[in-house]
């Protein structure tokens, strides 16, 4: 019995929370339906931006931004759901829209508890790297200094290693690795 009454309610829900597209405009009850990436926009005069409204900002973790598919939050509170086609990690500063292009959402990095890493001697830095790598840890590069996610293990070797090992909360944009495509990398460590 219980089978069928959720046969009724499951195809109404279906169709009137992912087949239609809400508008930002529509009530904040029911979620924003993103299926399409525009990717970055270099400017808010772009054809395919709204003229009479902003977009939403939807911070996501490193990673989150791999996961195309789920309900997510704006940074206001508005419920969205990502309903995008398989594909590269979302980038910061990407556009998402619904079925008929509107840009109504911006991809950002939003602040995570990481390990600042540092170290005056370029080359400790760069054997600290080789030996997180065989870790598989994630990594932001960058020219003076690594970060990773917090974690107290890697945090006591990095430090019996004789580095500079620092607490921070920031955006992470860690490299996406040596099997995905080049062409999906796409953001600047000249933080």
């Amino acid at each position: 019995m219980a089978a069928r009454a959720l046969a009724k309610v499951v195809p109404s829900l279906w169709s009137s929370s992912v087949v239609s597209e809400p508008s930002v405009s529509e009530s904040a009850d029911s979620p924003i339906v993103l299926e399409r990436r525009l990717g970055q926009v270099s400017s808010c005069s772009d054809s395919t931006l709204s003229p009479s409204s902003e977009p939403l900002r939807l911070p996501l973790s490193a990673d989150q931004r791999s996961s195309l598919r789920g309900h997510r939050r704006s940074a206001c509170g508005r419920d969205l759901l990502l309903q995008l086609p398989r594909g590269a990690a979302l980038e910061p500063g990407e556009h998402l829209a619904g079925a008929t292009g509107s840009a109504l959402v911006i991809v950002e990095a939003a602040p995570e508890p990481l390990l600042r890493v540092r170290s005056p001697e370029p080359l400790a830095l760069l054997q600290a790297a080789y030996h997180l790598g065989n870790r598989h840890v994630a990594m932001e590069l960058q020219t003076d200094q690594l970060r990773l996610l917090q974690d107290s293990v890697l945090e006591e070797l990095l430090r019996q290693r004789g580095l500079d090992v620092e607490r921070i909360t920031a955006p992470f944009e860690p490299e996406s690795g040596a099997y995905a495509s080049a062409a999906s990398h796409s953001h600047s460590h000249g933080h």
